[in-house]
Protein backbone atom coordinates (compact mmCIF):
# COMPACT_ATOMS: atom_id res chain seq x y z
CA UNK A 1 0.00 0.00 0.00
CA UNK A 2 1.47 3.36 -0.94
CA UNK A 3 0.38 6.24 0.87
CA UNK A 4 0.77 9.80 0.54
CA UNK A 5 -0.27 12.77 2.69
CA UNK A 6 -2.62 15.00 1.07
CA UNK A 7 -0.86 18.40 2.12
CA UNK A 8 -3.98 20.56 2.25
CA UNK A 9 -4.06 18.38 5.24
CA UNK A 10 -1.55 20.54 6.82
CA UNK A 11 -3.02 23.90 4.62
CA UNK A 12 -0.71 26.49 6.17
CA UNK A 13 2.64 25.40 6.03
CA UNK A 14 4.57 25.24 2.68
CA UNK A 15 6.34 23.03 -0.29
CA UNK A 16 9.71 22.40 1.34
CA UNK A 17 8.00 21.89 4.96
CA UNK A 18 5.09 19.73 3.50
CA UNK A 19 7.66 16.97 1.90
CA UNK A 20 9.82 16.74 4.68
CA UNK A 21 6.99 16.54 7.41
CA UNK A 22 5.16 13.68 5.34
CA UNK A 23 8.63 11.83 5.44
CA UNK A 24 9.40 12.21 8.89
CA UNK A 25 5.82 10.97 9.27
CA UNK A 26 6.29 7.67 6.95
CA UNK A 27 4.52 8.47 4.17
CA UNK A 28 6.30 7.53 0.61
CA UNK A 29 3.88 10.65 -1.19
CA UNK A 30 2.67 13.87 -1.26
CA UNK A 31 -0.25 15.00 -3.00
CA UNK A 32 0.62 19.00 -3.62
CA UNK A 33 -1.73 21.95 -3.36
CA UNK A 34 -1.10 24.24 -6.56
CA UNK A 35 -1.48 27.66 -4.28
CA UNK A 36 1.71 25.56 -2.73
CA UNK A 37 3.54 25.04 -5.65
CA UNK A 38 2.67 28.65 -6.96
CA UNK A 39 4.03 30.04 -4.14
CA UNK A 40 7.18 27.75 -4.53
CA UNK A 41 7.68 29.23 -7.49
CA UNK A 42 6.59 32.98 -7.47
CA UNK A 43 9.48 32.71 -4.57
CA UNK A 44 11.81 31.98 -7.41
CA UNK A 45 12.56 28.19 -6.73
CA UNK A 46 11.93 25.83 -9.40
CA UNK A 47 10.61 22.49 -10.75
CA UNK A 48 14.51 21.22 -10.04
CA UNK A 49 14.66 22.48 -6.72
CA UNK A 50 11.26 20.61 -5.57
CA UNK A 51 12.74 17.51 -7.43
CA UNK A 52 15.77 17.62 -5.33
CA UNK A 53 13.80 17.81 -2.04
CA UNK A 54 11.58 14.96 -2.87
CA UNK A 55 15.24 12.91 -3.92
CA UNK A 56 16.22 13.77 -0.66
CA UNK A 57 13.72 12.29 1.66
CA UNK A 58 13.19 9.76 -1.05
CA UNK A 59 9.45 11.12 -1.69
CA UNK A 60 6.96 10.77 -4.98
CA UNK A 61 4.80 13.62 -6.13
CA UNK A 62 1.34 11.01 -7.16
CA UNK A 63 -0.34 14.79 -7.73
CA UNK A 64 -1.29 18.24 -7.57
CA UNK A 65 -4.44 19.57 -6.71
CA UNK A 66 -5.63 21.38 -8.20
CA UNK A 67 -7.22 23.11 -10.97
CA UNK A 68 -10.74 24.46 -9.88
CA UNK A 69 -13.87 25.60 -11.44
CA UNK A 70 -12.85 24.01 -14.32
CA UNK A 71 -16.22 23.97 -15.55
CA UNK A 72 -16.03 28.04 -16.51
CA UNK A 73 -16.78 28.89 -20.29
CA UNK A 74 -15.75 32.63 -19.61
CA UNK A 75 -12.69 33.70 -21.48
CA UNK A 76 -11.04 35.01 -18.37
CA UNK A 77 -11.53 31.83 -16.83
CA UNK A 78 -10.78 29.33 -19.68
CA UNK A 79 -7.35 31.73 -19.74
CA UNK A 80 -6.72 31.46 -16.14
CA UNK A 81 -7.13 27.65 -16.28
CA UNK A 82 -4.95 26.76 -19.33
CA UNK A 83 -2.06 28.96 -18.27
CA UNK A 84 -2.42 26.94 -15.05
CA UNK A 85 -2.34 23.57 -16.89
CA UNK A 86 0.49 24.73 -18.78
CA UNK A 87 2.50 25.15 -14.96
CA UNK A 88 1.40 22.35 -13.33
CA UNK A 89 1.92 20.28 -16.50
CA UNK A 90 5.73 21.16 -17.11
CA UNK A 91 6.26 21.04 -13.15
CA UNK A 92 4.83 17.83 -13.15
CA UNK A 93 6.45 16.45 -15.81
CA UNK A 94 9.59 18.08 -14.25
CA UNK A 95 9.37 16.07 -10.81
CA UNK A 96 7.59 13.07 -12.16
CA UNK A 97 4.18 13.66 -11.20
CA UNK A 98 2.02 11.59 -13.19
CA UNK A 99 -1.45 13.51 -12.35
CA UNK A 100 -3.11 16.84 -11.92
CA UNK A 101 -6.57 17.21 -10.44
CA UNK A 102 -9.22 18.84 -11.73
CA UNK A 103 -12.31 20.32 -10.15
CA UNK A 104 -15.38 21.03 -11.59
CA UNK A 105 -18.12 23.58 -9.33
CA UNK A 106 -21.54 24.61 -9.99
CA UNK A 107 -21.46 27.36 -12.81
CA UNK A 108 -24.25 25.18 -14.29
CA UNK A 109 -26.26 24.54 -11.67
CA UNK A 110 -29.38 23.68 -12.99
CA UNK A 111 -28.97 22.92 -16.28
CA UNK A 112 -29.72 19.27 -18.01
CA UNK A 113 -27.24 17.11 -17.26
CA UNK A 114 -26.08 17.46 -21.77
CA UNK A 115 -25.56 20.75 -21.28
CA UNK A 116 -23.25 20.24 -18.28
CA UNK A 117 -21.48 17.54 -20.11
CA UNK A 118 -20.91 19.80 -23.39
CA UNK A 119 -20.40 23.40 -21.71
CA UNK A 120 -17.89 21.73 -18.99
CA UNK A 121 -16.18 19.46 -21.76
CA UNK A 122 -15.02 22.63 -23.97
CA UNK A 123 -13.27 23.99 -21.21
CA UNK A 124 -11.93 20.63 -19.51
CA UNK A 125 -10.68 19.58 -23.02
CA UNK A 126 -8.49 22.37 -23.34
CA UNK A 127 -6.95 21.33 -20.17
CA UNK A 128 -6.58 17.60 -21.00
CA UNK A 129 -4.97 18.73 -24.52
CA UNK A 130 -2.72 20.72 -23.08
CA UNK A 131 -1.30 18.06 -20.39
CA UNK A 132 -1.12 15.47 -22.93
CA UNK A 133 1.85 17.69 -24.50
CA UNK A 134 3.72 16.65 -21.72
CA UNK A 135 2.78 13.57 -21.08
CA UNK A 136 0.50 14.49 -17.92
CA UNK A 137 -2.97 12.59 -16.73
CA UNK A 138 -5.36 13.96 -14.86
CA UNK A 139 -8.33 12.84 -12.52
CA UNK A 140 -11.60 14.35 -11.92
CA UNK A 141 -12.86 14.90 -8.42
CA UNK A 142 -16.45 15.03 -8.28
CA UNK A 143 -17.86 17.56 -6.00
CA UNK A 144 -20.90 16.39 -3.43
CA UNK A 145 -22.65 19.50 -4.03
CA UNK A 146 -22.17 20.52 -7.68
CA UNK A 147 -23.57 19.11 -10.70
CA UNK A 148 -20.73 16.58 -11.38
CA UNK A 149 -21.02 14.53 -8.05
CA UNK A 150 -21.72 10.82 -8.56
CA UNK A 151 -19.04 8.39 -9.38
CA UNK A 152 -21.68 6.75 -12.73
CA UNK A 153 -22.01 10.83 -14.04
CA UNK A 154 -17.90 11.31 -13.78
CA UNK A 155 -17.37 7.87 -15.50
CA UNK A 156 -19.83 9.65 -18.25
CA UNK A 157 -18.04 12.66 -18.50
CA UNK A 158 -14.69 11.48 -18.91
CA UNK A 159 -16.01 9.23 -21.27
CA UNK A 160 -17.75 12.13 -23.17
CA UNK A 161 -14.65 14.30 -23.20
CA UNK A 162 -12.86 11.60 -25.60
CA UNK A 163 -9.50 11.78 -24.03
CA UNK A 164 -7.13 9.18 -22.61
CA UNK A 165 -5.46 11.21 -20.26
CA UNK A 166 -8.11 11.09 -18.01
CA UNK A 167 -9.40 9.59 -14.80
CA UNK A 168 -10.63 10.05 -11.21
CA UNK A 169 -9.96 10.02 -7.91
CA UNK A 170 -12.09 8.42 -5.21
CA UNK A 171 -12.98 10.77 -2.74
CA UNK A 172 -14.68 8.98 0.49
CA UNK A 173 -16.71 12.15 2.20
CA UNK A 174 -17.68 13.31 -1.92
CA UNK A 175 -19.09 10.56 -2.83
CA UNK A 176 -20.63 9.73 0.72
CA UNK A 177 -22.28 13.06 1.45
CA UNK A 178 -23.35 13.17 -2.26
CA UNK A 179 -25.37 10.05 -1.73
CA UNK A 180 -25.20 8.86 -4.78
CA UNK A 181 -22.87 6.61 -5.11
CA UNK A 182 -22.10 3.20 -3.32
CA UNK A 183 -18.98 1.09 -2.63
CA UNK A 184 -20.39 -1.71 -4.61
CA UNK A 185 -20.38 0.89 -7.63
CA UNK A 186 -16.47 1.51 -6.81
CA UNK A 187 -15.61 -2.04 -6.37
CA UNK A 188 -16.74 -2.55 -9.95
CA UNK A 189 -14.75 -0.30 -11.31
CA UNK A 190 -11.75 -0.80 -13.49
CA UNK A 191 -8.59 0.73 -11.83
CA UNK A 192 -7.34 2.05 -15.35
CA UNK A 193 -9.72 4.48 -14.21
CA UNK A 194 -8.38 5.08 -10.55
CA UNK A 195 -5.82 7.83 -10.06
CA UNK A 196 -5.51 8.33 -6.49
CA UNK A 197 -7.58 7.35 -3.70
CA UNK A 198 -8.47 10.48 -0.97
CA UNK A 199 -9.10 8.66 2.11
CA UNK A 200 -11.56 10.61 5.00
CA UNK A 201 -14.28 10.72 7.48
CA UNK A 202 -16.68 13.28 7.89
CA UNK A 203 -20.38 14.04 8.68
CA UNK A 204 -23.61 15.27 7.01
CA UNK A 205 -24.50 18.87 8.39
CA UNK A 206 -28.49 18.97 10.23
CA UNK A 207 -31.50 19.50 7.88
CA UNK A 208 -31.86 23.34 7.67
CA UNK A 209 -28.48 23.88 7.93
CA UNK A 210 -25.30 24.77 6.05
CA UNK A 211 -22.82 22.56 4.74
CA UNK A 212 -19.53 24.14 5.68
CA UNK A 213 -17.53 21.70 4.62
CA UNK A 214 -14.10 22.67 6.85
CA UNK A 215 -16.02 21.68 9.97
CA UNK A 216 -18.00 18.33 8.31
CA UNK A 217 -14.93 16.92 7.25
CA UNK A 218 -12.99 17.97 10.45
CA UNK A 219 -12.68 14.74 11.99
CA UNK A 220 -10.04 11.98 12.12
CA UNK A 221 -10.85 8.46 10.48
CA UNK A 222 -13.19 6.53 12.78
CA UNK A 223 -15.03 10.04 14.37
CA UNK A 224 -17.19 10.30 11.37
CA UNK A 225 -20.07 8.51 9.84
CA UNK A 226 -19.01 7.17 6.60
CA UNK A 227 -18.38 3.30 6.84
CA UNK A 228 -14.34 3.63 5.84
CA UNK A 229 -13.72 -0.22 6.00
CA UNK A 230 -16.69 -0.57 3.51
CA UNK A 231 -14.95 2.08 1.29
CA UNK A 232 -11.37 0.70 1.87
CA UNK A 233 -13.09 -2.88 0.84
CA UNK A 234 -14.15 -1.35 -2.27
CA UNK A 235 -11.25 0.00 -3.70
CA UNK A 236 -9.44 -3.08 -2.41
CA UNK A 237 -11.81 -5.41 -4.81
CA UNK A 238 -11.05 -3.26 -7.84
CA UNK A 239 -7.30 -4.22 -7.49
CA UNK A 240 -6.15 -0.43 -7.30
CA UNK A 241 -2.61 -0.57 -6.74
CA UNK A 242 -1.65 3.49 -6.10
CA UNK A 243 -1.72 6.19 -3.42
CA UNK A 244 -3.90 6.74 -0.90
CA UNK A 245 -3.88 10.26 0.33
CA UNK A 246 -4.73 11.01 3.65
CA UNK A 247 -7.25 14.40 3.04
CA UNK A 248 -8.12 16.43 5.73
CA UNK A 249 -10.07 19.49 5.63
CA UNK A 250 -10.45 21.23 8.61
CA UNK A 251 -9.86 24.38 10.10
CA UNK A 252 -9.34 23.29 13.61
CA UNK A 253 -6.66 20.88 11.89
CA UNK A 254 -4.82 23.69 10.33
CA UNK A 255 -4.58 25.36 13.65
CA UNK A 256 -2.96 22.03 15.37
CA UNK A 257 0.95 21.31 15.01
CA UNK A 258 1.57 19.93 11.25
CA UNK A 259 3.89 17.47 12.75
CA UNK A 260 1.00 15.59 15.02
CA UNK A 261 -1.50 15.92 12.45
CA UNK A 262 1.25 13.94 9.56
CA UNK A 263 1.72 11.43 12.46
CA UNK A 264 -1.73 10.67 13.74
CA UNK A 265 -3.08 10.91 9.66
CA UNK A 266 -0.56 8.58 8.86
CA UNK A 267 -1.18 5.87 12.23
CA UNK A 268 -5.01 5.99 10.69
CA UNK A 269 -3.89 4.77 7.61
CA UNK A 270 -1.99 1.75 8.87
CA UNK A 271 -4.73 1.26 11.18
CA UNK A 272 -6.66 0.81 8.15
CA UNK A 273 -5.18 -0.42 5.61
CA UNK A 274 -2.62 -3.02 6.43
CA UNK A 275 -5.25 -4.91 7.87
Amino acid sequence: MKKALHTKSIYRSNLASDIRIAAEAGYQGVEMVGTKIMSFLEAGFTSADCKALLDHYNMAMCSVVDIAHVERTDRESVERMQKEAHIFSKFAQDVGCPSIQLVPLCAHEGKSWDEVKRLTASSVNRVLDIGAEYGIGFQLEPVAWSPIHSLSQSLEFIDYTGRKNFGMVIDFWHLWYGNETTPDEVAALDPSMIRNIHFDDGLRNGPGTVCDEEILRGVYAGEGNIPIKEWVDAVRATGYDGFWSYELISRKHWEMDTREVAQRTKALLDQYLDT
